[in-house]
């Protein structure tokens, strides 16, 4: 079996997780970067080796399955599918932490070659957030800089609306399958941008919003872009973790400050005393891009 192909059947097998699936890129790319087919069974000590203990069941019985069969079917014909060991994988991402092996997508997949900005913050995002968006993203998106963001409520929705309404790329970063849509009220965003943007999921089709999911998904973003910019987060929330995963990856961590009483600018204050750059005007962000280094 191709490798794709066998990432693929890993990926949509049950029991083996996302944590799993790293530990066999890496164990394969070490060892066998260089063939193109693997031949793993499910009853492999090796293949078993990724699995947890408590899970080695259930991944052997679903491994040969005809339900596991019939989605990859499913999925070979109604998604399209980047994996890691594609060519035109993003090298960021494969660099870093815990980089998902497969990503199905809508949309142009070319925008990953863009210069890329995360933009994630409060989905209560209020009347300062907005007008921190409007200030700061138009001049960025003129340097043909691609906004990436989470298309959840608030800031995420917000700044793929400023990336689309300044005639600008923008790419969304779901934790529900690409046939699914959380939360409803974006669901004309996300069908429009599956159609003149990119939308991205390594969730499978028919998958619905948990938890874990919208952390997951934040590695994803923190991976892909060069430089992230925070607009308002409390004290404890998603935008935190996703600027930790940045930090990891060695990313440029950027923060919007908010007055010191706002609940929603804690966060943003709090990561500037830790370092993070204060965002007052478009040129702050700009200047993290070395421009010269895309040719799109």
């Amino acid at each position: 079996m191709q490798i794709k192909h066998f990432l693929l059947k890993l990926h949509l097998c049950k029991g083996i997780g996302c944590h799993g699936e790293t530990k066999f890129w890496n164990w394969w790319h070490l060892y066998h970067k260089n063939d193109q087919n693997c031949e793993l069974s499910a009853t492999d000590s090796t293949a078993l080796g990724f699995v947890s203990k408590q899970n080695h069941m259930q991944f052997m019985n679903d491994f040969n399955s005809n339900r596991l069969q019939d989605s990859i079917n499913r999925h070979l014909t109604e998604t399209k599918i980047l994996a890691i060991c594609d060519d035109n994988y993003p090298i960021q991402l494969k660099e870093s932490y815990m980089a998902p092996v497969i990503l199905f997508y809508q949309g142009t997949l070319e925008l990953l070659r863009f210069p890329l900005l995360g933009v994630v913050g409060a989905r209560l995002a209020d009347h300062y957030g907005v007008e921190s968006l409007n200030i700061l993203l138009p001049d960025v998106i003129k340097q043909n800089i691609a906004v990436i963001s989470g298309l959840a409520d608030g800031i995420d929705a917000l700044s793929h609306k400023e990336a689309l309404r300044q005639h600008g790329y923008t790419i969304g970063v779901i934790g529900t399958g690409l046939n699914r849509y959380y939360p409803r009220k974006n669901i004309k965003l996300q069908k429009y941008m599956a159609n003149n943007q990119l939308i991205l999921s390594e969730y499978p089709l028919d998958s619905g919003p948990q938890r874990h999911h919208f952390v997951e998904r934040n590695r994803i973003i923190a991976g892909l872009c060069e430089t992230l910019c925070v607009i308002q987060a409390k004290q404890r929330s998603g935008s935190l973790i996703t600027a930790n995963l940045a930090l990891q990856n060695n990313r440029n961590v950027l923060a919007v400050p908010g007055k010191i009483d706002d609940v929603l600018s804690v966060g943003c204050n709090e990561l500037i005393v830790a370092g993070a750059k204060p965002v007052l005007n478009s040129g702050h962000i700009i200047e993290e891009f070395n421009l010269t280094d895309y040719r799109i």
